[in-house]
C-alpha cells in the first residue's frame, strides 16, 4: 500500500483539492487498492470542517468527489506512516521540518517539484488569492506528475 499525504496550511483549500484530484487519478487508473490517500493542515483552525466552498465548487465543476473529507491537523506520527508527504508551498515545507524528523524512506517534497518547467514553485493559497481555477490547474498537473513519479519508482 502506497500512502500519500497532501499538506497545506489549514486543510480546507489546496490539500483537500489535491487529495480529491489524486483520488480521481487513482480511480481512473484502477489503482484504488494500492493507495491510501489523505490530507492534513499545519494549523488547527478548521479541524472537522469540510473543504472550503471555493474548493468544493471547483471540484463539483470538474465532477470530482470530495465526499467525506474533513479537515485535520497533521500529527507527528504522520511523518513515519506515509510514503509521500506532499506540501503545497515552501512555508509548509519549513513547518514540516520543524514538526520533527520523518522516516528516511518518506519522500517529502512540494507538489510543484514534480512538474518540469512548472509555472510556479508553490501552489498559491486560494483562501487568500480567491483564484480556485488557477489552484486547480496547478494541483491537477502536479498530481498527474506525482502519479507518474510514483509509478516509475515501483
Amino acid at each position: 500500500m502506497i500512502k500519500v499525504l497532501f499538506v497545506c496550511l489549514g486543510n480546507i483549500c489546496r490539500s483537500p483539492m489535491a487529495e480529491a484530484v489524486f483520488r480521481q487519478i487513482i480511480h481512473r487508473e484502477g489503482m484504488e487498492d494500492q493507495f491510501y490517500i489523505d490530507s492534513a493542515g499545519m494549523g488547527d483552525w478548521h479541524i472537522g470542517k469540510p473543504p472550503h466552498h471555493g474548493t468544493r465548487a471547483k471540484l463539483d465543476e470538474m465532477n470530482i468527489s470530495y465526499k467525506g473529507q474533513k479537515a485535520r491537523q497533521i500529527e507527528l506520527k504522520d511523518l513515519n506512516e506515509f510514503d509521500y508527504i506532499i506540501a503545497m508551498d515552501e512555508q509548509n515545507m519549513n513547518d514540516l521540518s520543524s514538526l520533527g524528523k520523518h522516516s528516511e524512506n518518506t519522500v517529502v517534497k512540494k507538489l510543484m517539484d514534480f512538474v518540469k518547467d512548472a509555472k510556479e514553485k508553490d501552489v498559491p493559497d486560494p483562501y487568500f488569492t480567491k483564484n480556485f481555477d488557477y489552484t486547480y490547474e496547478l494541483v491537477k498537473e502536479g498530481c498527474e506528475q506525482l502519479y507518474s513519479f510514483i509509478l516509475k519508482k515501483q
